[in-house]
């Protein structure tokens, strides 16, 4: 089949890409800037890149040809606390638009669970994309799902966030509603089984695991398979806001999804019915199993994809390529070299940098500099990374974002997503002569920018220098 696969480097957009092309699938990946889908030589060489964005005014020339299926996997939630639903439904009437004049048999949309008559801004947002998608020209299933379960989906890490850093909970009335989640490959699984599926035409399904839980439960069910102690009490004064900064401190949701989400929270999600299980003889796994397949791919760091890495978890919402230049009027920069012996050695211990293995230097100062800009409302350093030592261009990283990660050219450059009255870039590079180059980058707004800067020197002389020391040494 040929296949168009937007949101191609979003969570499930990059778990359903390798099992398209391991069915022999030819695949169009949609996205709004390709550098950030992060995919090595080989998957490169099997698929064809369309470069869109669905928000803006559709242009009809160039179109690639008729399509067999078309995945629609995009979302906004994150993007914007009150306006997100405009941009679901803008970006859905345009990629109506364009499969107009393009031409598809199917489209399959991966949607929300719709159990009452009153729903969550993001449960109608979700609703509403799916009478959008119903007007085009074009058989439409609709899979709605609850929470999705697996190694780096967002709720599979604010929940072990939550049970990780607080083995004692004071938790408002929401965690006791009662959700089914999903395991990602049980979703994986109906959306291709959906695929020219006439049973599945013109029709919305509900699917979950084979559990129906409280938050609560996911909660506690997590701690005993970690074998982990967690005390959980519910009161019930805790209001939506200070549920939402609840989750922002102690999470590495920004406050945007966390109001979101907790916005969500309160609506019960549970199928209604399990026809689509019937139809394509799928048995989902227990939610405690998709725990242990989450770990298993964490701890052999095969995780394919994480919510982490989209710009919805960062500051910025715009494409970042255009910081890619690092800009030299203006700006203050920390320059700092020195001499290597082994050059592949640093480059791993560059490539390693962030998350667990931390900044070589000073790390209790990092983290101050993270629970500062979470306070002020930035995204702290609680994201991490998604690989211990693989890095792709459009990753977080603690609280930066890889604008460049090329290891031929022996260069990783980072943009920063903190809070700050400026811009900052912090780049890594080994010349010809192998000399590790590390330069800190500040273009400040203003007189406090400015200020900013110079009140940090001190700081900076001490962090850049045991940093770039530390990277520079091959032995443990």
């Amino acid at each position: 089949m040929r296949i168009l696969l937007t949101g191609a480097n979003g969570y499930v957009g990059k778990r359903l890409l390798p099992e398209l092309l391991n069915n022999g699938h030819e695949v169009v990946c949609c996205v709004r800037n390709k550098n950030r889908l992060g995919l090595d030589a080989a998957t490169l060489a099997k698929i064809t890149i369309w470069e869109l964005d669905f928000l803006e005014e559709p242009s009809l020339e160039n179109l690639p040809a008729k399509f067999d299926v078309a995945f629609y996997l995009i979302h906004s939630m994150s993007s914007s606390t009150d306006k997100f639903d405009e941009l679901e439904s803008k970006a859905a009437k345009n990629f109506n638009t364009y499969l107009d004049e393009i031409g598809v048999k199917q489209v399959v949309y991966l949607s929300g669970i719709v159990n009452q008559d009153t729903l969550s801004k993001h449960l109608q947002s979700r609703l509403n994309v799916e009478e959008i998608l119903y007007e085009g020209n074009f058989k439409t299933t609709v899979l709605r799902a609850a929470i999705i379960v697996g190694s780096g989906s967002s709720s599979f890490e604010i929940i072990r966030d939550l049970c990780e850093k607080l083995p004692l909970m004071i938790t408002p009335k929401w965690v006791l509603t009662k959700s089914q989640p999903i395991a990602i490959r049980d979703v994986i699984q109906y959306l291709i089984g959906v695929m020219l599926n006439e049973k599945c035409y013109d029709d919305s399904f509900d699917i979950g695991g084979p559990d129906i839980i409280t938050y609560k439960q996911m909660m506690l069910s997590y701690a005993k398979t970690r074998k982990i102690k967690l005390w959980i009490y519910t009161i019930p004064v805790m209001t939506p806001k200070l549920s939402s900064y609840w989750l922002y401190f102690v999470t590495s949701t920004s406050y945007k999804l966390a109001v979101n989400l907790v916005d969500s929270m309160r609506m019960e999600v549970v199928c209604k019915d399990n026809r689509l299980r019937d139809i394509l003889n799928v048995q989902p796994i227990s939610y405690v199993e998709a725990i242990k397949l989450a770990f298993l791919k964490i701890e052999q760091n095969l995780v394919v994809s994480s919510w982490k890495d989209s710009l919805v978890s960062g500051r910025f919402k715009e494409d970042l390529s255009g910081y890619i230049q690092v800009p030299t009027y203006g700006c203050l920069k920390d320059e700092k070299s020195i001499q290597i012996e082994n050059p592949e050695k640093v480059l791993e211990n560059i490539w390693s940098i962030g998350g667990e293995k931390g900044w070589y230097y000073g790390n209790w100062l990092w983290e101050i500099r993270g629970f500062m800009d979470k306070v002020v409302g930035g995204v702290g350093l609680q994201r991490g990374r998604t690989h211990l030592n693989e890095i792709a261009s459009g990753d977080s990283l603690d609280f930066w974002r890889v604008l460049l990660a090329d290891k031929k050219e022996k260069r990783l450059l980072l943009f920063a997503e903190m809070r700050l009255p400026g811009e900052a870039w912090l780049e890594f590079r080994i010349d010809e002569n192998n000399v590790l180059h590390q330069i800190a980058t500040f273009r400040p707004k203003g007189l406090f920018g400015r200020l900013y800067w110079y009140s940090l020197v001190p700081f900076h002389y001490f962090i850049f220098g045991g940093m770039i020391r530390n990277i520079a040494k091959t032995t443990s």
